[in-house]
């Protein structure tokens, strides 16, 4: 706990100044890295508008330059926390309420989206919640339209980035930055710059499930081909991606990178890791691309068929898992009630 609590004006200065000094990217880059990278131009999904904070809280007007995105640290929450708070989501949600955004000028509204984008992943980094009242002195003038922006910077993050804009706290209006699926890295190492790479990696996951849980590099590269990202090309966002793909994601167990036996010219081929069937699951990976193509995972019957069965096979596990360790304990307490009637 802070021992002297500022008022709002001071902790926005500190926070403007603070994103100040650290060497980033500015909004023209962000705006350059989203419109090269196609993953963000998915449509959202209508369940998104349970996300959206109502827009007729007013908000003290504030002189504020756009915020520079940071360098990422990573911030992570279990699968059952996400639900949860999704859960509570829904039962305070706040259907979409505002002006029509075509009576803004679309340039107009597009700034302001990668303002407040901008301005989230500086947040993630500062591992801080967002607060409406921080959001609505970000787009400043476009507050009328706040919903509009919020839903479309929010599925920038999620569709680029990979993070879940998830709210936290519905009486503050207040909203926590998670890496999306139950992963815990978003591809940045600790104390460098840097943005978060969790949505290339959650596309590439999807990629190997459609192809029958192996994807060859050719079918990588030509699915990442059509969002804009291609191998020795660096990206705004994900770097070298051939490297990033091929070695960062291999060495932290997302992705198996191999070669396939018997071909000739040599082919390699890619598989979910280690790390991540143990993260996230085919179901939750099925759900994200089929909010991609605006449908439901039922849209894809012998993926949703599998993802099933998958789901099924992890209850058991677990149910298994926890009758043995109820096994061990009523072994051990019954070990420990014979040493004590023999002493």
């Amino acid at each position: 706990m802070l021992q002297n609590q500022k008022n709002p004006r001071c902790l926005y200065d500190q926070c403007f100044q603070t994103c100040s000094e650290i060497q980033d990217m500015e909004v023209v880059q962000v705006s350059k890295a989203l419109e090269e990278t196609h993953l963000s131009s998915y449509p959202l999904m209508p369940g998104n508008s349970e996300e959206a904070p109502d827009a007729g809280q007013p908000s003290t007007p504030e002189s504020h330059q756009s915020f520079c995105s940071s360098s990422i640290a990573i911030t992570t929450t279990s699968s059952s926390e996400l639900n949860e708070s999704s859960r509570s989501q829904e039962e305070d949600s706040t259907s979409w309420a505002g002006p029509d955004p075509r009576n803004v000028p679309i340039d107009a509204l597009d700034k302001k989206v990668i303002s407040l984008v901008n301005f989230m992943l500086f947040k993630y980094h500062m591992k801080e919640p967002v607060t409406k009242a921080d959001m609505k002195i970000v787009i400043k003038e476009n507050e009328d339209h706040f919903t509009e922006i919020f839903l479309r910077a929010s599925e920038h993050m999620e569709m680029v980035f990979g993070l879940d804009v998830k709210r936290v706290d519905p009486i503050n209006h207040c909203y926590g930055l998670f890496i999306k699926l139950g992963l815990t890295y978003d591809g940045v190492l600790d104390g460098e710059e840097g943005m978060p790479k969790t949505g290339i990696l959650i596309f590439i996951l999807g990629v190997i499930f459609m192809k029958g849980n192996s994807a060859t590099e050719e079918e990588v590269w030509e699915a990442l081909n059509l969002t804009g990202i291609y191998a020795g090309r660096k990206h705004a966002i994900f770097g070298e991606p051939r490297k990033l793909i091929t070695k960062d994601f291999v060495k932290e167990k997302y992705l198996e990178y191999r070669q396939v036996a018997n071909r000739d010219p040599a082919q390699f081929e890619f598989l979910w890791g280690p790390r991540a069937h143990a993260e996230t699951t085919k179901m939750k990976v099925l759900e994200m691309l089929a909010k991609f193509h605006g449908t439901d995972p039922s849209s894809f019957p012998s993926q949703y068929e599998e993802a099933l069965q998958d789901e099924e096979e992890r209850a058991r596990a677990r149910i298994s898992a926890r009758s043995v360790s109820a096994s061990v304990a009523t072994a051990s307490s019954s070990a420990k009630s014979i040493h004590f009637s023999c002493s």
